[in-house]
């Protein structure tokens, strides 16, 4: 078996959680079982939508915190008819609105409010219940009831101070107990006392031997509690982003990022190391070696594979761009707007379709807004893609690290172009300049303004100059290396 661990996921997912998405049909592809473990916490949402929502099986994941219960990942079908039953005979009023049922129990104080599921009509993931002003508790659903939070007032706030997690019976599983950020949790044979050993506990308990192997996809809070129980299986970390701080290294001294330092200060317990690009992968050999004077095993696997090459049966809409990411700050989405809204002067017809969610969506919609540039340039929000990057003609990246890009490899996969910036590892694992787009020279003390420029300069002279067939024909080459059977082959070879 496979144990894959992850902190969280979300319904706008980083890259990692794509990255798995991507190995877990692999493995599958290559008949390797493999589980993908999350630890966090998912009060707003259930597990279960969001892993099926970017491809995982219900059968693939594991949460932390159902673990320990005979509860099994599903998605919510716990229905209002079932919790009206528990009511018991009480009078009560209902009130539907936006996506929220209030029930309210005449002459008590009490009320509670059910929150339906993406606008259903019928089924709750979880209900609220407040007594006289105060909320007092919150049970969580799927196909029954998995946990139940407590709260008191404390500050004029609701203060969290238990959770119970239940089997289908309704049988208390365990129970967490909270003191600011004291964390206890109490089981029947066993108290521990903090998150860490409680995933330690449940790594001791999937009782691992030596034809099992753990990869661990962000060490985060977790990282040690896993090594120290992971034996006899083999531990393989994989490498998501930039992994050293370049200002702060020199001949004598390296700085890790923080994200993997405490995985590479534990290689003798590390069987291996993923980079997902050759790059990263001769680099960090070379730093091994200087700065700790060891040589680690380091495999280069693309974190994602493409069945197939996508050929568009009609032409591409002309002059198209196209990205696609999370919307945050570190993708500098904003400089790509404002880029094609420069060129739009020399390209009447260029247009721009950008497809994610993030925190970013809001401030880009008042940039698209303050540059009138609505009408070509589109905030596309999150969606299947597939059969979306065959439409376009090239495709546009503002970030400024990038460990692999997995929307760099689904575009060299539909033929696309791409102009972005010249840093590690993602652009020049995928763009040959002036073969199949332009790699874009930087500087530290580059700024925004010239940024933008170039950009705008390169999206000119793709449309203008470029062979635009031949670009097509060279990322199409690019694109063999990604094909899953060759990325089957890398994982066979070590798993074996």
């Amino acid at each position: 078996m496979v144990y894959n661990f992850n902190l969280g996921i979300g319904w706008a997912s980083s890259g990692v959680e794509y990255a798995q998405a991507y190995r877990a049909e692999v493995l599958r592809n290559i008949g390797q079982e493999a589980k993908f473990i999350f630890v966090n916490m998912f009060p707003s949402d259930n597990i279960q939508h969001m892993t099926e929502n970017i491809g995982f099986l219900d059968s693939e994941i594991i949460w932390l915190y159902t673990f320990f219960t005979d509860c099994k990942i599903s998605p919510v079908t716990y229905t209002m008819k079932r919790l009206e039953k528990t009511f018991e005979g009480k009078d009560f009023t209902r009130s539907k609105e936006n996506g929220k049922v209030k029930y309210v129990f005449p002459n008590t104080g009490v009320y509670y409010v059910a929150y339906l599921v993406d606008g259903s009509e019928d089924r709750i993931h979880r209900v609220e219940m407040v007594s006289n002003g105060y909320l007092i508790r919150k049970d969580y659903y799927t196909y029954c009831r998995i946990y139940s939070e407590y709260y008191a007032p404390l500050d004029k706030k609701a203060h969290l101070y238990q959770r119970r997690f239940f089997n289908e019976n309704g049988t208390v599983a365990y129970e967490e107990i909270t003191d600011n950020d004291i964390v206890t949790y109490r089981f029947p044979d066993r108290i521990l006392c903090s998150k860490e050993e409680l995933i330690g506990y449940m790594v001791s308990c999937l009782k691992l031997t030596r034809r099992d192997t753990v990869i661990i996809d962000r060490t985060t809070g977790i990282g040690q509690a896993i090594l120290k129980h992971a034996y006899p299986a083999r531990v393989g970390i994989v490498i998501h982003a930039e992994h050293f701080s370049v200002s702060s290294t020199d001949d004598d001294h390296i700085l890790w990022n923080n994200y993997y330092e405490y995985a590479f200060s534990q290689h003798k317990h590390i069987k291996f190391y993923i980079a997902s690009t050759d790059v990263q992968n001769r680099l960090l050999k070379k730093q091994f070696k200087t700065y700790k004077g060891v040589n680690p095993k380091i495999v280069t696997i693309p974190v994602g594979s493409l069945r197939e090459l996508k050929v568009p049966e009609k032409d591409r809409k002309k002059h198209s761009l196209i990205t696609v990411s999370r919307l945050a700050g570190e993708k500098h989405i904003d400089w790509l707007v404002e880029a094609v809204a420069r060129a739009r002067e020399i390209i009447s017809d260029i247009s721009l379709d950008i497809y994610g969610k993030g925190e970013e969506g809001a401030r880009l919609k008042e940039q698209i807004k303050k540059l009138k540039c609505s009408d070509y340039v589109r905030l596309c929000g999150q969606q299947k893609m597939d059969e979306v990057y065959i439409s376009y003609e090239a495709y546009l990246s503002g970030s400024t690290s990038e460990g692999f890009g997995l929307s760099l490899m689904e575009a060299v996969g539909s033929g696309l172009p791409i102009i972005g910036f010249d840093v590690r590892y993602g652009n020049p694992n995928f763009i040959d300049d002036g073969k199949n787009g332009y790699l874009i020279p930087v500087h530290e003390k580059m700024e925004k303004e010239e940024r933008v420029q170039r950009l705008t300069e390169c999206i000119v002279r793709l449309f203008t100059e470029a062979d635009m067939e031949a670009f097509h024909q060279h990322s199409y080459e690019k694109a063999k290396a990604y094909l899953t059977e060759e990325v089957e082959k890398k994982w066979k070879e070590l798993l074996k």
